[in-house]
């Protein structure tokens, strides 16, 4: 199976230590003004989405919904998450971008 190329971002910024995962471990570095980007796992309750996106929308951060909890646990090696944040500014500008294009490609 090939990845995409927010996959593949998703993927390196991991390994680089740049992403945080969990609702609530994302809920707190949002708080603590850590968090870049936060992305949603397509099927992630409506409720987390509009969470996340009326707290990303009150502090100017981006987020973006792709891929699926069971794709991006495997991406990201943590099971059963659907929310994934990302805290260097270099790879949630790259990743949005991909998912803006991703999205206007579908």
């Amino acid at each position: 199976m090939e990845r995409s190329k927010t996959e593949s971002l998703l993927g390196f910024a991991r390994k680089a230590g740049k992403v945080v995962s969990g609702y609530h471990k994302c809920l707190d570095m949002l708080k603590k003004n850590r968090i870049k980007l936060i992305i949603t796992a397509e099927d992630v309750s409506q409720n987390t989405k509009d969470k996340f996106s009326h707290l990303c929308e009150t502090r100017d951060i981006p987020f973006g919904v792709t891929g699926t909890i069971e794709s991006l646990s495997l991406i990201t090696g943590n099971d059963g998450r659907g929310v994934y944040g990302i805290t260097d500014a270099n790879f949630a500008q790259a990743i949005i971008k991909e998912i803006r294009h991703d999205k206007v490609a579908d």
